[in-house]
C-alpha cells in the first residue's frame, strides 16, 4: 500500500521527525514505524483468521496510532473504541465484528465478561529496548482488505460497523494531498477520538504528507484555559474540525491570528458549516483558507470540497459542500431512483473508489443502502441535497439519521435505549436546530409511575441508567414530560406536531 511505504520511507529518512504530540507525549516517525512493526510481529504470532478485526481502545494516545498501523502491517483491520464508549455498546462491537483481540492502549482496566476475546495491553506487547525483523510487507493490509472498521449508530439500537478498505482510504489520501493546500511537513490539529471518522481527516493526510499531528484531548476540551494554552504552544498550521468545535473556540475573543500565528489551512467536515462561522474566522485569520466539505462514513469521510472565499459568502446564504473529488460521482435521485434537475432536491448517491464494501457480517443492510453502478461501488446516502452550478448544496437527512457536534447518530438508536428506561413508557428524540444545524437533541417522553417529587429527579434517574448504555454524546441535553404524545392519521408518532409542541 502506498500509504505504508510513505510512512516507512519518511520514518527512515527522518526517523526524528515528530509524527505524533499528546499531552503527555510525543512521537517521532521512527518510533512509530519501529514500535508498529512491533504489534505487528507480535500479532503475526496469535495466529488470528486472517483479516480479523482487532480492537484499539483508548484515547488520543499516540500508541493508539502505533496500534493501527501494527494491525494493518499484519494484515488485520483495526477497530477504533474511545474510553468514551460505554461497556455495554463495546461487547456489542465485539459481538458484531467476532473480534477475538483487542489491544488496551489506556491505563484503564478492561473487563469484558460477555466475550471469550483475548486482551492485552500495549505495555505488554511494546519492549522499547527489543527489536524486531520488518515485518514482510507482503503481510500488510492491501487493496480491497479492510484497513479500519468504524461502528456508528444503528436504527435497531445495535451499532453497525462500515468497513473501509485499503483501496478507499488511499483514494480519500491521494485526493487531500493533491487538491488542498496541506503539503510541506505542516502541523495538524488533532481534535476528534479515533473511533469518528473525522480524525481520518487529519491522522493519515498528515502522515502521508510527512506532517505532524497535535491531539487534544476531552479534559482539555472541558477546561478552555488547558484547551487555549495547548494551542498556543502548539505551533498549527492545518486546523480539522467540526464547525461546532470551531464556534466554541470562536466564543473566546483570544481565538484569533495572535493565538495561532501560523495556522493557514481550516478543513470542516461531520456537519453544517454555518455562514456566520466561516465570516468570523475569515475575520479573525485573514491569512487562513476555509474548506468545507462532505461525506459520510461509508465513502471514506468525505468526497465534495469548496473553498470558502467572501465571494461564496455573499453569494450563497446557505453554503454549498462544493464539488467531488475527481474519482468520485454524486447522483441526486428522487424516490423513484430517476435523476433529479439542477436545482431540485433529491437523495444523494456516492459513486467512486472510496465507497465502502457495506456493513461488516450485516449483508441485508448492505444491500439497502450499497449496489454495484457501471461496476462502481455505490451508497445510497440517505442525505437530501440538490446542485447549483455544477455545486452540491447538502439539504439534511430524509430519514432520522442526524448529525450532532460532528457524531452521526440514529435517533431511532437513542429513543430504543430511552424506552428501555424502568421510568419511561413512550419517548421520542427531536433535534433543536440553530442557525441551520443541530444545536441539542430533546427527549419527549411519557413517563411510567414513578416516586420522584421533581422533575429534574426522574430526569437524573433516567440519565444515569442511560449512562451505562449510550456515549454521552449521544444523551439528550433536554427532557420534557407529556401525558400522551400525539399520532398520526395513519397510526404513526407525529414527530412535526411534538416539534412544534415542544418548542413553539
Amino acid at each position: 500500500m502506498r500509504l505504508l511505504n510513505t510512512i516507512k520511507d519518511f520514518a527512515f529518512t527522518h526517523s526524528d521527525t515528530i509524527a505524533f504530540t499528546s499531552p503527555k507525549n510525543k512521537l517521532s516517525y521512527g518510533e512509530l514505524w519501529n514500535q508498529s512493526e512491533q504489534i505487528a510481529d507480535h500479532m503475526l504470532k496469535q495466529h488470528l483468521q486472517a483479516g480479523s478485526p482487532i480492537l484499539v481502545y483508548g484515547h488520543m494516545e499516540p500508541e493508539m496510532l502505533v496500534s493501527f498501523l501494527g494491525c494493518v502491517k499484519s494484515g488485520h483491520p483495526y477497530i477504533p473504541i474511545d474510553t468514551s464508549i460505554p461497556m455495554d455498546r463495546i461487547e456489542k462491537i465485539i459481538e458484531s465484528s467476532q473480534s477475538k483481540y483487542f489491544i488496551n492502549v489506556s491505563s484503564l482496566p478492561i473487563v469484558i465478561e460477555s466475550s471469550s476475546i483475548q486482551i492485552a495491553s500495549y505495555d505488554e506487547i511494546i519492549t522499547i529496548d527489543s527489536i524486531v525483523a520488518d515485518v514482510d510487507p507482503e503481510n500488510w493490509v492491501k487493496e480491497e482488505e479492510n484497513f479500519y472498521i468504524i461502528y456508528t449508530s444503528g436504527s435497531t439500537g445495535n451499532p453497525k460497523g462500515v468497513q473501509i478498505s485499503a483501496n478507499n482510504l488511499q483514494s480519500f489520501v491521494d485526493w487531500m494531498v493533491k487538491d488542498f493546500p496541506i503539503n510541506g511537513s505542516l502541523q495538524f490539529l488533532n481534535q476528534a477520538p479515533f473511533s469518528f471518522d473525522l480524525s481520518v481527516m487529519d491522522l493519515y493526510p498528515a502522515l502521508a504528507s510527512t506532517g505532524s499531528i497535535f491531539a487534544i484531548t476531552k479534559e482539555m476540551i472541558a477546561k478552555p484555559k488547558m484547551l487555549f494554552e495547548a494551542l498556543k504552544n502548539s505551533n498549527m498550521q492545518v486546523w480539522t474540525s467540526t464547525p461546532s468545535f470551531v464556534q466554541m473556540c470562536l466564543m473566546d475573543p483570544m481565538f484569533c491570528e495572535e493565538l495561532l500565528p501560523e495556522l493557514r489551512v481550516f478543513l470542516f467536515c461531520g456537519e453544517i458549516l454555518p455562514v456566520t462561522i466561516a465570516e468570523q474566522l475569515l475575520a479573525r485569520f485573514p491569512k487562513a483558507r476555509i474548506f468545507n466539505t462532505y461525506g459520510p462514513t461509508e465513502a471514506t469521510v468525505a468526497v465534495t470540497s469548496v473553498e470558502v472565499i467572501p465571494e461564496i459568502l455573499k453569494k450563497y446564504p446557505s453554503l454549498p459542500v462544493g464539488t467531488p473529488k475527481c474519482d468520485t460521482q454524486i447522483l441526486l435521485v428522487n424516490e423513484d431512483g430517476v435523476e433529479v434537475s439542477d436545482g431540485e432536491k433529491g437523495e444523494i448517491i456516492i459513486v467512486g473508489p472510496s465507497v465502502s464494501k457495506g456493513y461488516l457480517g450485516q449483508k441485508e443492510l448492505s444491500s439497502k443502502a450499497f449496489f454495484s453502478f457501471n461496476e462502481k461501488m455505490a451508497y445510497k446516502t440517505g442525505d437530501a441535497g440538490y446542485k447549483e452550478n455544477g455545486m452540491l448544496f447538502y439539504k439534511g437527512r430524509m430519514d432520522f439519521q442526524i448529525k450532532l457536534h460532528g457524531y452521526r447518530m440514529e435517533l431511532e438508536e437513542i429513543e430504543h435505549h430511552i424506552s428501555k428506561s424502568q421510568y419511561v413508557k413512550l419517548v421520542v428524540v427531536i433535534p433543536v436546530f440553530q442557525n441551520e444545524k443541530i444545536e441539542y437533541l430533546t427527549a419527549a417522553i411519557v413517563a411510567n409511575e414513578h416516586g420522584f417529587e421533581k422533575e429534574y429527579q426522574l430526569t437524573s434517574a433516567i440519565k444515569k441508567e442511560l449512562s451505562t448504555l449510550l456515549p454521552a454524546y449521544m444523551i439528550p441535553r433536554k427532557f420534557s414530560y407529556y401525558q400522551d404524545l400525539p399520532i398520526t392519521p395513519n397510526g404513526k408518532i407525529d414527530r412535526k406536531l411534538i416539534q412544534e409542541k415542544v418548542f413553539v
